[in-house]
């Protein structure tokens, strides 16, 4: 099942010659035949030919896809990928799971449409991974039925920064006179994330519905000859490792840290099934070590540092609210006394208990003979300290493998569901 997205989360961006989405990027058209067009694309052709892979199936199928893994973490939406999947129809599926639906959500789409690289030899799918950068190009590819339209040349660039490129070098037909009929046609970016909800048929089995949370759509009669469109990433909740960074930072907003999942987000991204299921929108909270050597109760400064939980709900008290309470009111000196009494009287008794224990352990070994210990050696059985069983559980690719020339291996997917 698939949710395209709601009104509630912004879709597409105002398409001028520099335009910024709230989620996704900023957006450079670069117009044609311009130095900085030029600059971005990347001539598979000056390589040497160890570092440009043709992809044999893809060059010579229909309606096909084929997993790559790449050399760098590539951050998407703020999730690192390291496997993407190309399609023979214009497009990379960016997803971790495979389905019917890849033309639906979850792609790097620099012309998705009806290519058909089997009807000439000429025409191939090939791709460059330099470690920083990598390119597939869909080279002289035909549209299906279509043919004497003219070869479509045209990249996709995936920097390891997140930078996103799309590059044409030959677009013999304007795309807005591309068939959709047969199989979709898009320019754009699109991320979803997944829920497993319970299904009534069968019994205990758990229905998948994917739902589209943003996406991106390049307006298509600015697709010419030599032109390109280049997306720099913004910056997203989830690249920050603490709750200080997560609450405090200006490069993102309505963000939230989950203590049990040590993770920041909005609740928006891959992730939200399991950011629910840890009822992390309820409340989020952080731990600051906060040293008070500057503050003073009654004249006396307070040397010893204490720990302070700060509660952070959402919509409601922010951080530096919170910070500011702190700086504005001292602590109470009776509830510090109290607790500090409590802690030190619950360590006191867990130090007597250990060096009980240790003793009696001591006095068992160097005296085996005497009456208690023989007793307790007697009477302790085979199963006294409990043993931990481990169970292998089987794991089913979602997709089929294709034995390739030599010992490489592709990931394989059967055209037939990418639409």
């Amino acid at each position: 099942q698939f949710v395209r997205p709601s009104t509630s989360y912004p879709v597409g961006i105002s398409l001028v010659d520099q335009s910024a989405d709230s989620i996704c990027c900023h957006l450079l058209i670069q117009k044609s035949h311009n130095r900085r067009t030029e600059d971005l694309w990347v001539d598979l052709n000056t390589l040497h030919k160890s570092q440009i892979r043709v992809h044999g199936i893809l060059s010579n199928t229909h309606r096909q896809a084929a997993r790559v893994a790449l050399s760098f973490d590539f951050p998407f939406y703020g999730h690192y990928l390291r496997q993407i999947i190309i399609a023979t129809g214009g497009f990379i599926f960016m997803g971790e799971i495979t389905h019917r639906m890849l033309t639906a959500t979850q792609y790097v789409a620099p012309l998705m449409a009806n290519f058909d690289p089997s009807f000439s030899k000429n025409s191939t799918v090939r791709y460059s991974d330099n470690g920083n950068l990598f390119v597939v190009q869909w080279d002289k590819v035909r549209l299906k039925d279509r043919e004497s339209e003219g070869p479509f040349t045209f990249q996709a660039a995936l920097h390891r920064n997140g930078t996103i490129v799309f590059n044409y070098r030959d677009i013999p037909l304007p795309v807005v006179k591309i068939n959709s009929t047969e199989h979709p046609v898009k320019v754009g970016l699109s991320d979803a994330f997944m829920e497993f909800l319970p299904s009534s048929q069968p019994p205990d089995a758990k229905r998948r519905t994917i739902y589209e949370y943003h996406r991106v759509e390049i307006d298509t009669t600015r697709i010419v000859n030599r032109s390109a469109f280049e997306f720099t990433p913004l910056p997203t909740c989830l690249q920050h490792t603490s709750c200080d960074l997560c609450l405090t930072s200006n490069l993102t907003t309505g963000c939230g840290w989950c203590n049990t999942l040590q993770r920041c987000s909005d609740g928006i991204d891959r992730h939200r099934q399991e950011w629910l299921e840890y009822n992390c929108p309820e409340e989020v909270s952080c731990i600051f070590h906060v040293y008070s050597t500057n503050i003073r109760i009654d004249n006396e400064p307070i040397v010893a540092a204490q720990i302070i939980m700060f509660q952070h709900h959402q919509n409601q008290q922010s951080l530096s609210s919170f910070l500011s309470d702190l700086q504005a009111g001292p602590p109470n000196q009776k509830g510090i006394t109290e607790n500090t009494a409590i802690i030190a009287g619950v360590v006191a008794a867990l130090v007597v208990l250990v060096a009980l224990t240790l003793l009696a352990v001591y006095y068992i070994n160097t005296h085996p003979t005497v009456a208690p210990p023989f007793y307790l050696m007697q009477r302790r059985t085979n199963n006294y300290w409990p043993s931990m069983k481990f169970r292998n559980q089987g794991c089913h690719s979602s997709y089929a493998e294709v034995e390739l020339g030599g010992h490489e291996k592709e990931g394989f997917i059967e055209a037939e569901q990418c639409c």
